[in-house]
């Protein structure tokens, strides 16, 4: 399925990027844990030049915990800090303030011989839609400030946040790129909810994903809906939308409820842990 999705706000994004870098010392790039390879936005390499960054696996809670340490390895193999995040738990915190503290360190030093204390670090949260960056935001800020939502496109401008510890939080609109590299980078975008439904045929989306999981033998998938044995993912939406009660008049199944539903499971952790991609 073509995939591709790349709003005039993202434009602008990227130019409020380079614009605003001269503000900041220190960046935090946001990726799924589940798909740490498709969630890293090849232009940000570029954008970032030389700030310095940490790299953070949010949703690491819905992702496998063996693969988890491995891009965490990976990362560290490629010079980038990294820390593995879940948000909403703030698991991953301590780790992320003892970092940038370590980071920073140089910097607030020389600011101290220049007579400046207490100096805030300025922090950019950059990382692709839909990955948790305002919701990191918040809590670390302590309180709600930045709009959160579980679709992508819901920050639309940049906001600076005040939290404790002299850090200011920058929040940026979600960003992809123009072209998607492969079909493989735009169907896990688009399973995980980078990539807004409302462009896609979520009937469509769900049969891929269900295709995927019954070449890999998911064994969530399989625990959930049970073993597809030798069908393909067409009749096994079939057979979900029947054993779900999703029929139709003359007891069709409706697939297109199934799929909104797959999609559903699989984004809320449901399969259990998975990975999509390896290091």
């Amino acid at each position: 399925m073509n995939i591709n999705w790349y709003p005039g706000h993202m434009k602008k994004t990227r130019e409020l990027i380079q614009r605003e870098l001269t503000m900041v010392d220190l960046v935090y790039e946001m990726v799924d844990a589940r798909i740490p390879r498709s969630s890293r936005n090849p232009d940000i390499d570029d954008l970032l030049a030389k700030k310095p960054r940490i790299i953070l696996l949010n949703k690491a809670d819905l992702a496998d915990p063996q693969m988890n340490q491995a891009w965490i390895h990976q990362y560290r193999k490629e010079g980038h800090a990294s820390v593995l995040v879940n948000t909403h738990k703030k698991q991953g915190f301590k780790e992320i303030f003892s970092l940038t503290d370590s980071i920073m360190r140089e910097k607030r030093e020389r600011d101290a011989q220049k007579g400046m204390k207490n100096t805030r670090t300025r922090v950019m949260v950059v990382g692709i839609p839909n990955v948790g960056k305002s919701t990191l935001i918040n809590a670390i800020a302590g309180k709600k400030t930045a709009q959160t939502g579980d679709k992508p496109g819901v920050t639309k401008s940049k906001q600076w946040i005040k939290a404790e510890g002299f850090i200011e939080l920058m929040d940026t609109p979600g960003v992809l790129w123009p072209k998607l590299d492969t079909e493989e980078v735009a169907k896990h975008l688009a399973f995980t909810g980078a990539i807004t439904d409302r462009i896609l045929d979520e009937e469509t989306l769900a049969w891929e994903l269900l295709k995927d999981g019954i070449e890999q033998k998911h064994p969530g998938m399989i625990e959930r809906y049970g073993d597809p044995e030798s069908m393909d993912a067409a009749q096994y939406m079939e057979e979900i939308g029947k054993s779900r009660g999703f029929l139709l008049r003359g007891g069709v199944a409706d697939t297109e409820k199934v799929g909104r539903v797959v999609l559903d499971e699989f984004r809320g952790g449901l399969w259990g842990p998975i990975t999509l991609e390896r290091p």
